[in-house]
């Protein structure tokens, strides 16, 4: 992983004797946004208060309350066509240009998969839900792929019944699932073979994906993966392979694990077209290209992952002689996660004693784990703000807590926040567009938070409010 240090605290602490990461220094000013964290319109107005596309966070929680995720519509939408036009562009003379699949798990709602279709990306999807917003929000099937390691039988006829351009298969079971439906629904479906790799990227145990021992893909090691290749093709009626898929990983901040998986990835599409004469006219990459969630991440640019893959693919593929295929790749974090902060309300603040004469700053705000469990799943780091006002008070080291019955209810493990900070005041979490409202929960029976999309200075809710109706309506006594 790509990361630098951003310094260290004095070995003796601050002057109240708190300590924190390495990677975590006092701010010379605790009311400066750290830009790398914030979409593009997010600023302070002159009254110190947060504003996204020009308008107030103070009108943002007063018309729509907290917590709520507010997503910046143009920020998403540009970072979605950087994407697009980035590999499109650096693949066009290798061939043919790229396709980008915005990565629906990340965060999908119905308006933005109509962001995705009006920027020229395609769609993943990875379950019928998500495919039913797909449908609802105007994608044509050959725009959408299918994903996810244990598919329905109705998930798949729902997928072929739409015509999607891609299944991704992940088990023996499911390409005779996949053969089988095409066949009750007289038709060819087009499948993608997930391949296990053999490389582990440096992030969490949880979202790395390419190494041996987990649950996705057919593994490279012991000719699984060229198992799976002969048994699709022993279905010439009902599959038409397209090609191979890989994906190593999420939060990876350079192209060195692209390099070995493409190697391997494209020593089986080398051996498949020997073998049985058969020209696989597509290779899927993946995603998982990283974000900046605090001072200690660094990411690359559309741009240069583009140009870094590209000599990737173009270098293995002289080498072995094999035409380039069409490329494809799936970002989901890394376009919507920037895009969107999300904005609570401090309801408690406390100083608990440490051993010795140290403290820790408490501040509960009224969400928590269940509108991001990511810390607690993840050990995620998270990065926070006064949003409402700026503060003369020193910086002081606090921790952001959640009102949920969990020890581990935590939003944001260590920031420096004014020391006056007080009940009332308006928090926000920067870079929650990804994975956090995908996860969300209603853990302690608490409604999850509207979504709201704003842009030209106008808010509008995309994903309204659950109500105390909403989670009482499944009871059935």
């Amino acid at each position: 992983m790509r990361a630098h240090e951003a310094g260290a605290m004095h070995g003796e602490g601050d002057q109240r004797g708190h300590r924190g990461p390495a990677w975590l220094t006092p701010p010379q000013d605790v009311n400066a946004l750290v830009r790398p964290l914030w979409a593009r319109s997010v600023r302070r107005s002159d009254a110190g208060s947060l504003t996204v596309a020009g308008l107030d966070v103070h009108a943002i929680a007063g018309e729509f309350g907290t917590p709520a995720y507010v997503i910046d519509e143009e920020d998403f939408r540009a970072r979605a066509r950087e994407f697009r036009q980035a590999f499109d562009e650096v693949f066009r003379d290798l061939c043919g240009g790229a396709d980008v699949y915005y990565a629906g798990k990340a965060f999908l709602c119905t308006a933005v998969a109509r962001w995705i279709l009006a920027e020229g990306l395609r769609l993943d999807v990875c379950s019928e839900g998500e495919l039913a917003v797909a449908i609802r929000a105007g994608l044509p099937g050959n725009l959408i792929g299918m994903h996810g390691n244990n598919k329905s039988i109705a998930e798949i006829e729902a997928a072929l019944g739409h015509g999607v351009g891609r299944i991704v298969v992940d088990s023996f079971e499911e390409i005779e699932r996949v053969a089988a439906a095409a066949r009750r629904l007289g038709l060819v479906a087009p499948v993608m073979v997930r391949v296990t790799v053999g490389v582990e990227a440096h992030t969490h145990e949880y979202i790395a994906t390419a190494h041996e021992d987990q649950k996705f893909g057919f593994s490279l090691a012991g000719g699984q993966a060229a198992e799976a290749v002969r048994a699709i093709l022993g279905h010439p009626e009902q599959l038409s392979l397209l090609g191979l898929h890989s994906h190593i990983g999420s939060q990876i901040f350079d192209t060195s694990g692209f390099e070995v998986a493409t190697r391997r990835v494209l020593g089986l599409h080398l051996k498949v077209e020997r073998e049985y004469g058969l020209r696989l006219p597509e290779l899927d990459l993946g995603g998982g290209f990283g974000i900046a969630y605090t001072t200690q991440h660094d990411p690359m640019s559309p741009r240069d992952l583009a140009t870094g893959m590209a000599q990737i693919v173009g270098r293995e593929c002289r080498a072995e002689g094999v035409p380039v295929p069409r490329i494809s790749v799936e970002p989901g974090r890394a376009i919507a996660g920037p895009s969107t902060f999300t904005l609570y309300q401090v309801g408690t603040v406390k100083e608990v004693l440490l051993d010795g004469d140290a403290s820790r700053t408490y501040v509960a705000v009224d969400g928590g784990m269940s509108d991001n469990i990511r810390p607690a799943l993840y050990d995620a780091d998270f990065s926070c703000t006064i949003a409402g006002r700026v503060s003369q008070a020193p910086a002081a080291l606090a921790r952001v807590v959640g009102k949920h019955c969990e020890s581990g209810d935590i939003l944001v493990k260590d920031e420096f926040l004014p020391a006056d900070v007080r009940a009332g005041d308006l928090l926000a979490i920067p870079v929650t567009g990804a994975y956090c409202r995908s996860l969300s929960s209603q853990y302690n029976h608490v409604p999850r938070p509207p979504v709201i999309a704003v842009a030209g200075g106008v808010a509008r809710a995309i994903v309204r409010r659950e109500t105390i109706e909403d989670l009482l309506a499944l009871d059935l006594e």
